[in-house]
């Protein structure tokens, strides 16, 4: 049973997390969730102090917080400051998460917090953390029900604003003529890229969720011009690397997230090599 709340974990947070990769990828703006997941630390940290806990809640709260005013930090300097995409990740990156190590060295030196503990998570441990409801009842892992929702918030916010993301993702000057918010869609498509990364961290950790955004989508990318179609390849990739993933894992006793991203590289690696022979052919 460990073995399938596991490979559903990895599942939820691979299609999920490959789905905005898509728009991200599409963007130009992939490593965004990699400058979120550290930029969360002093988010963290600020948590921690203020409620004098290591409880879920205050921390994803301080998280995500932290993520979103990051999305709008990059913005800022990209629109403003006039610093392309790159430049202003790197730096809103490496910032805040030194923030974050500050604040932590000085404010929680006795308490086991650290960036390792708060970006590494450890996938095999999904299962041992279960919701019990009131009566006793075991309702299986808590990571499960908390990435099923905000699965099920970009399954819909995608279904509903496909048009909107599609437009401004390809045409925002277009969408900026017919009367379309480019900026509603881009900070609506990097909070959900937050909330993603915040949720799915603590569970899978920070190098899954960044390979998991990355990856299945610039796989997909090399396999159709269609978005929708895209779409639907990022999350059998992400599918694929978790169950493959996880059986490697098992067969060499090593990390599960390190073996499903492994996975992701040599489906990304085989698809590659496919798609430059058939181009040259």
């Amino acid at each position: 049973m460990n073995a399938f709340w596991i490979i559903l974990t990895g599942i939820l947070v691979a299609t999920t997390a490959g789905w905005l990769g898509c728009f991200l990828v599409l963007r130009k703006m992939s490593m965004v969730g990699d400058a979120i997941s550290h930029a969360v630390l002093p988010g963290i940290a600020i948590a921690f102090i203020i409620s004098g806990s290591t409880a879920n809640i205050p921390m994803l709260i301080g998280a995500a917080s932290i993520g979103l005013f990051a999305t709008f930090f990059i913005e800022t300097l990209n629109k403003k400051g006039r610093l392309q995409s790159d430049a202003s990740i790197g730096i809103v990156f490496t910032l805040l998460f030194a923030i974050g190590v500050v604040i932590i060295n000085v404010f929680a030196t006795n308490v086991h917090i650290d960036q390792e503990c708060v970006l590494y998570g450890e996938i095999a441990y999904v299962p041992l953390d279960t919701w019990i409801a009131g009566g006793g009842q075991n309702l299986g892992p808590r990571a499960i029900w908390i990435l099923g929702a905000v699965f099920l918030i970009v399954l819909f916010t995608i279904i509903i604003g496909y048009k909107g993301l599609f437009i401004t993702t390809f045409d925002p000057d277009y969408a900026k003529a017919i009367g379309i918010s480019t900026t509603f869609w881009h900070y609506l498509l990097m909070g959900l890229v937050s909330l993603t990364t915040v949720v799915a961290f603590e569970s899978v950790g920070a190098i899954l969720v960044v390979a998991f955004i990355i990856v299945p989508a610039a796989t997909a990318y090399l396999l159709t011009n269609n978005l929708k179609i895209m779409l639907i390849f990022s999350a059998i990739v992400g599918i694929i690397a978790s169950i493959g993933g996880y059986y490697f894992a098992v067969v060499l006793n090593a990390s599960i997230a390190g073996a499903m991203t492994v996975v992701l590289g040599l489906l990304f690696a085989v698809v590659f090599i496919r798609f430059r022979i058939r181009r040259q052919i």
